[in-house]
């Protein structure tokens, strides 16, 4: 079957970033095997400590070489990438054999999209920066900067992310897409 693992950009538990994960996660359905990545444990990008690779960074690539697609919903902090997904994307881009640093990463060639839930410029700064990012890292980014959603005024106030008949109109295509481009391997 299948694998599509979602990377939040956000440690949050109750992020809105997780409850957009786990609405596209319900959207694929049986569709997939779908699961998410935990590197709340992985240590900052260091190269003194690259080889050989922690063993929190062994089990991340591990997992993300066995998806047959990523999808990441993130957050925008300051206009740009969270550093913690910042990190976790600089881990695994790096060369897996250290005596060719131009070798393959764990995610070179994976295909990739992206979603996002913030303020009224729905992500587009964080999804655009990740989608050059992501290309500069030889995955294949599926639908441009993907999906951004607003988060409105009660969901500020509740913590809970509420999405319209539009937005998830928006979102299943974008499952739809991802999904059918994943499965022409």
């Amino acid at each position: 079957m299948t694998k599509i693992v979602f990377i939040t950009g956000s440690m949050r538990k109750n992020s809105f970033n997780r409850q957009l994960a786990n609405e596209i996660a319900g959207m694929i359905g049986s569709r997939a095997d779908v699961s998410f990545l935990d590197y709340g444990d992985i240590p900052w990008m260091n190269q003194d400590i690259e080889f050989p690779a922690p063993s929190s960074i062994s089990r991340v690539r591990s997992i993300l070489q066995e998806a047959d697609g990523i999808w990441i919903c993130s957050p925008e902090y300051n206009g740009t990438i969270p550093g913690v997904l910042k990190n976790l994307l600089d881990w695994v881009s790096r060369s897996l054999d250290p005596n060719d640093p131009a070798g393959l990463s764990a995610v070179a060639g994976k295909k990739v999209t992206i979603s996002g839930a913030g303020g009224r410029a729905k992500t587009g700064s964080v999804r655009s920066h990740l989608a050059d990012l992501l290309t500069f890292m030889r995955m294949e980014v599926i639908g441009k900067d993907g999906t951004g959603i607003a988060v409105g005024a009660v969901g500020w106030k509740t913590d809970v992310l509420s999405l319209d008949k539009e937005q998830k109109a928006e979102l299943n295509a974008q499952v739809d897409t991802f999904l059918k481009v994943i499965s022409e391997k």
